[in-house]
């Protein structure tokens, strides 16, 4: 607390010039005159946007001094990471914030978690943990590091924030390329003010001295400031872009696909997945074939036409994705039966259910039906993986067929396109019938995805292990049927 009469040392961001400011008044003292609309042939993919403009601030300084709605910390997974940012944070919040630190129990890499300000300036912490950085996994990385603003930004919207403080999330201590990063971490913002620029009034980033020169050099070319700049920065941009959010994409995976317009995309990696997981699926009940269309031609027969249907459906489904947006789904989020970990061996994003975590006879399970729709609809516009932990369920935790049917009724078609495995980790007999009996007579196209796995060696194989967040009682299990797995990473906090 100030002394009373002394000046703060907190920094309110409506007296911070914004991102036009300074070169507003370098046009005025140069007296250039701004490029005509007409003139323009070639569109930047991030073009001039005035409105957009108005709400960035680039700002050289401590985070922690931001007097705004909340600001952002950058932490490891047990939110005790001491690095300039959060000792910065710790000591203007006072002891109070460590406590309540406590209780959050950690915070997975690429998600984002919520704490008082405390004696701060700033309302609120959104507390983030940055991917460890290493070439060889550099997909895994950029996906993460994604997520860590993604995340944050979707929380201020989902708390109806005014303004956010960013720091530099990807900490030195991580390796992380800082152009790189800061790649992603301007056309993240960028996608989301384009999308729901509406429910933010000011973003700053708070740099250092050392990171100013970056932030200088690249904003201009996620955030023009005039239709000259726009397109002087057009040749600087980078090959990936990302897509419509600002999530990384993979260019391997677009070649891969396009290669052969005539097949079907489920169909299109078929051969190299058996070829990697050949003995993963191979005994009786994955062998097992059926008419898989038949249902579909006798539902399409004599009602609406197929494109008819396609359009219906989403309808229903951007009805049940709004309500996922605007719904509270806290409870939901706090099992933590859902989540992201890393990429497997083709590149795909790695979504793991851990069956244990879903207490089916306590939750509302429409509104678990709203998290799934929620955590999964930016992550399946590209190819990902889901593993199923069965280990170590019972009645308490099974998922009813009827609530899979409609969850699988419901979802949009980028979800059965794009998904291109499930590994069904630890299935007992009786689980494999009911798997059976579901996608041979309740839906189609699942059959030839799923794939049994009866121990983590025989998952390692298709996804390493260092891609994959491991609840502690998995492993154990695992150990104790099959024998321990020896490997340099650790396992993933308590779930």
């Amino acid at each position: 607390m100030d002394p009373l009469g002394a000046p703060s040392q907190f920094v309110d961001v409506d007296s911070l010039p914004g991102w036009t400011d300074a070169y507003e008044a370098k046009q005025l003292d140069s007296h250039q005159n701004p490029v005509e609309k007409a003139q323009v042939d070639v569109r930047s993919p991030f073009p001039y946007r005035k409105d957009i403009n108005a709400k960035i601030i680039l700002w050289k300084g401590d985070v922690a001094l931001l007097n705004c709605t909340a600001i952002v910390n950058t932490s490891n997974e047990s939110l005790t990471d001491k690095n300039p940012v959060s000792e910065s944070i710790f000591m203007h919040a006072g002891p109070d914030l460590r406590d309540e630190l406590q209780k959050l129990k950690g915070c997975r890499t690429g998600e984002a978690k919520l704490t008082k300000g405390f004696n701060l300036a700033a309302r609120f912490i959104i507390h983030t943990v940055g991917p460890k950085y290493k070439s060889r996994y550099r997909t895994a990385a950029e996906s993460s590091l994604y997520s860590c603003y993604r995340n944050v930004l979707q929380l201020a919207k989902e708390q109806a924030m005014c303004s956010v403080g960013f720091c530099v999330i990807n900490s030195v201590k991580r390796c992380y390329p800082l152009e790189d990063a800061t790649h992603i971490a301007l056309r993240t913002v960028r996608r989301f003010l384009e999308i729901h620029g509406e429910t933010l009034e000011k973003v700053v980033f708070a740099v250092s001295e050392l990171e100013e020169a970056t932030y200088q050099k690249l904003l201009p070319l996620y955030f023009p400031r005039s239709l000259e700049e726009e397109i002087q920065s057009l040749p600087y941009l980078p090959a990936d872009i990302g897509n419509a959010e600002g999530e990384p994409v993979v260019p391997e995976r677009q070649i891969r696909i396009t290669e052969k317009p005539g097949v079907p995309d489920d169909a299109s990696d078929e051969e190299g997945l058996e070829a990697d997981l050949s003995f993963i699926g191979s005994h009786a009940f994955a062998r097992m074939e059926g008419d898989v269309d038949k249902q579909r031609r006798l539902i399409l027969q004599g009602q609406l036409s197929e494109a008819a249907l396609q359009k219906q459906h989403q309808r229903n489904y951007n009805r049940w994705l709004c309500q996922a947006r605007a719904e509270d789904l806290s409870d939901i989020a706090s099992l933590k039966a859902l989540y992201q970990t890393g990429v497997d061996n083709c590149g795909r994003t790695v979504m793991v259910v851990v069956g244990r975590n879903i207490p089916v006879t306590l939750i509302d399970m429409e509104k678990a039906l709203l998290y799934f729709i929620h955590v999964m609809d930016h992550i399946a516009v590209k190819e990902y993986v889901l593993v199923y932990f069965h280990t170590l369920t019972n009645d308490y935790n099974q998922l009813d067929s009827n609530f899979l049917k409609k969850l699988y009724d419901v979802v949009d078609a980028k979800y059965k396109r794009n998904l291109k495995a499930l590994y069904f980790v630890h299935p007992t007999f009786r689980s494999k019938v009911s798997a059976w009996f579901f996608t041979t007579f309740t839906v189609s196209g699942l059959k030839d995805k799923l794939h049994y796995v009866e121990s983590l060696q025989q998952l390692f194989t298709a996804i390493p292990p260092e891609q994959i967040d491991l609840p502690p009682f998995v492993l154990e299990y695992d150990a104790r049927e099959n024998g321990p797995y020896y490997s340099s990473y650790p396992p993933s906090p308590d779930l």
